[in-house]
């Protein structure tokens, strides 16, 4: 492999290409994508990085089928040692400047099957927003002719279809149409939603490394999609140890320390918010739970005595700490996941 390394800062219609040899640059080129293909073909093997953004997976896996060593740097640390004004050609040398520093950390990439299933994440997640939307502002309609629905989405529709069948309630036929276009909307997205369930149960289920998480306490195909992408691949894959993977999603106190002097915050919110939001919302489901009874393995005995110690809230966040580091050591070590009965 020779030396030559070349910086790259994607686009989406044109991407700048900056290379260079023994920390020499000598050219910093715009291409048009076709133009980039066929330039990663003819070029020998070498050192390409890609800063991690949209696409940014394609073209790695592109670059490795063709024997190119291929890294994905992070955007914000690009950012950070950019020296002039944001261009494309100032973007693709901060690339190619950032791949050089001392200890730098590169983002592993996602191969095509964790793309898809975290495609059909954020679609589901879009589909669920809108459902909630939709179902707020007709709730918000229908009490403006003082007409309340149920909570539960069984009663949310039988409301507005008895509301549509209701000739004497003097609504004209426009809105009517408008009630039962929105009616049909809110149950097609019900059904997109459960379609969407039924693929990631699927994929779960072809992924064996991702199935076994769902042993783990509060963690459902949801948790487990999530915790299998992150953990595998991403800004979290490049750790060494589940509580720094813990920490980087926000699950550990913030660290504020000056002169020997160690000060402790609160968990950050700057971090991977849904991952943890799902994460805590599991635990929390499960504390519900063992508030009831009495525990019957280890670590339940652990949170039941953390609960009454420190109260639900803290005992969720504590429960979500321990199931990433946890889901960490099954993915690197490939190990199953059992818990100690009492």
């Amino acid at each position: 492999m020779n030396k030559l390394r070349i910086g790259v800062d994607l686009a989406h219609k044109l991407i700048q290409v900056c290379s260079s040899t023994n920390n020499k640059v000598h050219s910093n080129n715009e291409m048009t994508l076709q133009q980039f293909s066929e330039y990663l073909v003819s070029l020998s093997p070498s050192t390409i990085i890609f800063e991690a953004c949209a696409s940014a997976n394609y073209w790695h896996q592109f670059a490795t089928s063709l024997g190119h060593n291929s890294l994905l740097i992070s955007a914000r640390l690009v950012m950070s040692v950019r020296q002039s004004q944001k261009t494309d050609k100032n973007d693709a040398l901060a690339v190619l400047q950032a791949s050089l520093l001392p200890d730098v950390h590169f983002i592993t990439a996602k191969s095509i099957n964790e793309q898809q299933a975290q495609s059909m994440l954020k679609l589901r997640e879009h589909s669920v927003k809108q459902k909630a939307a939709l179902k707020n502002q007709l709730t918000g309609l229908l009490r403006e002719f003082n007409i309340s629905s149920g909570r539960s989405i069984s009663q949310f529709v039988v409301t507005i279809q008895d509301t549509l069948e209701d000739a004497e309630n003097g609504f004209c036929d426009a809105f009517r149409k408008m009630l039962k276009v929105s009616l049909d909307l809110y149950l097609t997205l019900t059904e997109a939603i459960a379609a969407y369930d039924l693929a990631l149960a699927k994929w779960i289920d072809d992924t064996p490394s991702c199935k076994k998480l769902m042993r783990l306490e509060g963690v459902g195909i949801l948790n487990a999609i999530h915790l299998f992408i992150n953990l595998s691949s991403g800004e979290l894959a490049r750790f060494k140890a589940g509580k720094d993977a813990a920490a980087c999603i926000g699950l550990t106190p913030t660290q504020h320390s000056s002169g020997g002097k160690v000060s402790l915050g609160k968990i950050s919110r700057r971090r991977n918010t849904t991952l943890r939001s799902l994460l805590i919302t599991g635990a929390m489901a499960v504390i519900q739970q063992i508030v009831k009874r009495e525990p019957k393995t280890s670590k339940e005995r652990w949170l039941k005595a953390l609960i009454e110690r420190r109260g639900k809230k803290c005992a969720a966040v504590a429960l979500a700490n321990k199931t990433v580091r946890t889901a960490f050591s099954l993915i690197n070590n490939k190990t199953e996941y059992k818990a100690v009965l009492l």
